[in-house]
């Protein structure tokens, strides 16, 4: 089961987005919530099931959905909210849109809960700004990605990685062990249709910058 989690980051339009999956549910999380009139003027229109947050970054948005309405003072980000309710609902797969750009902390407290989501508990799990694409990559969540020919690729290592390899790219990689926080496997270049990822040990985040039209 499929979820669409809007977020409060970037969105731009991008053939991507027209390709992915359409939704089984969707929980937009306090000002992402904008981003559901931007996918209807792209023609891929969606109905929020619910709205969740605090509701401190949502003025001039509306939205015609449920509310959750929580405190300011909390213990966890409006997306972690936003997710909690997607996964309540029954989703086993998670689309975050919005996930790059905006604030720095919150995007990396999202891509950190994705690897953690991945790892720990199974989830599939895509970030995604239209122009910017995210997946983890655990020893339990090996790759294989539809990559359009010569995106800019990444391969971000949260941890120290350990036989890394990497397929469909300009550099590839076979077993290879990376250090925490590496430059080495920063913008690498697709080179075909398929990129395959896989890891013996670590946890890192695939990114994907994909050419965009003018």
């Amino acid at each position: 089961m499929i979820a669409w989690v809007l977020v409060g980051g970037r969105l731009v339009d991008s053939p991507l987005l027209a390709a992915l999956p359409r939704p089984d549910v969707v929980v937009a999380a306090d000002g992402g919530a904008r981003h559901a009139a931007l996918l209807g003027m792209w023609g891929l229109g969606v109905r929020v099931d619910v709205w969740v947050g605090d509701f401190d970054s949502s003025a001039g948005v509306f939205v015609d959905a449920p509310r959750e309405v929580h405190p300011a003072a909390k213990d966890e980000t409006d997306a972690e909210l936003a997710i909690r309710v997607a996964r309540e609902r029954g989703a086993t797969e998670l689309v975050l849109l919005g996930a790059f750009g905006g604030r720095f902390d919150h995007t990396l407290a999202l891509a950190l809960l994705a690897v953690r989501l991945a790892e720990r508990e199974g989830l599939r799990l895509t970030l995604s700004s239209g122009d910017e694409w995210g997946w983890p990559l655990t020893p339990a969540s090996p790759l294989s990605l539809v990559v359009p020919r010569g995106a800019t690729l990444s391969v971000l290592a949260v941890t120290d990685l350990r036989g890394l390899s990497l397929e469909g790219v300009r550099w590839p990689l076979s077993d290879a062990d990376i250090p925490l926080g590496s430059g080495w496997t920063v913008s690498n270049e697709a080179q075909g249709d398929t990129v395959t990822a896989s890891l013996r040990e670590g946890r890192a985040l695939l990114t994907v910058l994909p050419s965009l039209p003018e």
